[in-house]
């Protein structure tokens, strides 16, 4: 990682990685198991990734969807995970 990035990094989130609000996992994977219907035996992973790339949007939220005998499937939201609102994560599953 350059240094230039490094820093970046440090100046946005001085104690380490941001933690998202309390409650916003399991909003986001309720959200994601009613609009795709999911089975309860589905496997939900919902993570924030920050970018450093001037190319990437940012902080982004990333679900990723795994059902046994399936390809898993990926979903992206250009957003903090507490900041998605269930109108954005709806748009990204389309």
């Amino acid at each position: 990682m350059a240094v230039g990035a490094r820093l970046g990094s440090l100046l946005r989130f001085p104690f380490g990685a941001r933690k998202p609000e309390p409650g916003a996992l399991s909003r986001i994977k309720a959200w994601t198991r009613d609009a795709l219907a999911l089975p309860s035996e589905a496997t939900l992973s919902v993570n924030e990734i920050s970018c450093t790339d001037p190319s990437c949007p940012g902080t982004e939220t990333v679900i990723l969807v795994l059902c046994r005998g399936e390809r898993t499937r990926a979903y992206k939201v250009a957003k903090a995970m507490d900041a998605v609102t269930e109108p954005d994560l709806r748009a990204a599953l389309v």
